[in-house]
């Protein structure tokens, strides 16, 4: 039992480190600037992304690219500008976040 207790304990450790250091990047990238995690800003709340794209297998490959090359339409009028100057890997670390639930 305290074996189980301790796995437990490291795996919930290493869930938050992940997740801040995946809220550090997306502060570092400027994400932040139009997004929060639960709420509309200028763009949608990740919450509100990982909704709409619940279920669909070719999310992460369209969000990688909305990400990277910039769009609108799909969340209203505002567009969102391109990210090009992040990494790629880290677009995907930020989309994969995201639709997991950004916590």
């Amino acid at each position: 039992m305290k074996l189980i207790t301790a796995i437990l304990s490291v795996a919930i450790a290493l869930a938050a480190t992940n997740a801040m250091a995946n809220a550090d990047l997306a502060k570092k990238s400027n994400c932040l600037a139009c997004h929060t995690v639960d709420k509309k800003l200028v763009g949608p709340a990740y919450a509100d992304v990982a909704k709409k794209y619940a279920g669909d297998k070719g999310a992460e490959a369209k969000l990688v690219q909305k990400v990277k090359k910039g769009g609108s339409g799909v969340w209203g009028s505002v567009p969102m500008p391109p990210n090009s100057a992040v990494k790629d890997e880290d677009i995907k670390t930020l989309v994969k976040w995201i639709l997991g639930g950004a916590k």
